[in-house]
């Protein structure tokens, strides 16, 4: 009698943006905390269900583009001239096909037209003007300006009027709790991976800078043959050392998932001082949550009946699946 195949036993990971490490309350974390995991529970029900990594992970995202905490929708940052311009990507790894938007203003959902982008036109990305052209043509919503920033992030755009120092005094030194980039990967039953990601863009950057985010192989990729990969940090960095790109080389020659991500951050800090934080899922299910040193991340993991979530590197709190999807 012939033996059937093993069911995959599927995973999702979402991760809330990686951030300088700073004193925060603990309403802020359990905040955090919990809005990864309300992510995670959405694209966690899709994969119980018996639904695709990509709806997986499209839904994941799009629960933290609703939430303002996070840098994404409806937490995104000005640019000089307070407009807020999003970015996003999404990746099937079974057909390599890609759906992006960079720069798109006054939407809610950027995961959700790059998921249009990837469905309905023969493009992998659209920018700018004629993203947001796209965005009427499919029936979009226009979301005011003001309902996706914060005021506190408007105060900063105000005292912060240009990137390198946004960058510098912010990001890197720790005198701020904002997080970065927000995103999700996946492994379905029928053994298809996914990633997801969205960006409110870094405060004071100019307008029409485009980050890692939407670029593939530069913000995440996903190939069914090895895994997926999604990024959050600074995006530049990112962009000059095709994190993603390295991880999954690595992978395929046989590194692990977690030693091929720890090699590519370190590779990252010591060849251009950048700093972030990667979540990884390989096509085995192995699964790989890092940061560099100086960054806190709030990410979630789900799989089998068990749920694993935590703040700053080392924490591992669990919980049970059942109860939370």
């Amino acid at each position: 009698m012939a033996s059937s195949m093993p069911a995959v036993v599927p995973v999702l990971i979402v991760h809330g943006g990686a951030g300088p490490i700073v004193e925060i309350s603990q309403t802020r974390v359990d905040s955090k905390l919990s809005g990864v995991k309300d992510a995670g529970k959405a694209g966690y029900k899709v994969l119980c269900e018996g639904g695709s990594a990509l709806d997986a992970v499209q839904a994941a995202v799009m629960v933290m583009e609703k939430n303002p905490e996070f840098n994404a929708g409806r937490g995104s940052r000005p640019t000089v001239l307070g407009d807020v311009e999003m970015d996003a990507m999404i990746m099937d790894g079974s057909s390599l096909q890609v759906g992006s938007v960079a720069c798109v203003k006054n939407i809610q959902h950027p995961i959700e037209l790059a998921r249009m982008v990837m469905d309905k036109t023969d493009h992998c990305m659209l920018v700018g003007v004629g993203a947001n052209l796209f965005a009427r043509q499919m029936g979009f919503p226009l979301v005011p300006t003001e309902e996706l920033v914060r005021e506190e992030h408007r105060k900063d755009a105000r005292e912060y009027t240009k990137y390198h120092d946004a960058v510098t005094e912010l990001l890197h030194t720790g005198k701020d709790d904002s997080h970065d980039t927000v995103g999700a990967v996946a492994l379905d039953a029928q053994g298809n991976v996914a990633f997801a990601t969205s960006t409110g863009g870094i405060r004071s950057q100019l307008p029409g800078r485009v980050g890692d985010s939407p670029l593939v192989g530069c913000g995440g990729y996903a190939d069914n043959d090895i895994g997926a990969v999604t990024c959050t940090g600074h995006g530049e960095s990112f962009m000059k050392c095709t994190i993603p790109t390295r991880i999954l080389n690595k992978m395929e020659q046989g590194v692990s998932v977690a030693d091929a991500t720890d090699e590519a951050l370190t590779y990252m800090k010591r060849r251009v001082n950048g700093t972030g934080g990667c979540i990884v899922i390989g096509r085995d299910g192995q699964t790989a949550v890092k940061c560099t040193d100086n960054r806190m991340m709030p990410w979630a993991i789900f799989q089998g009946d068990k749920v694993k979530f935590g703040m700053n590197q080392g924490d591992k709190f669990e919980g049970t699946c059942i109860s939370q999807v």
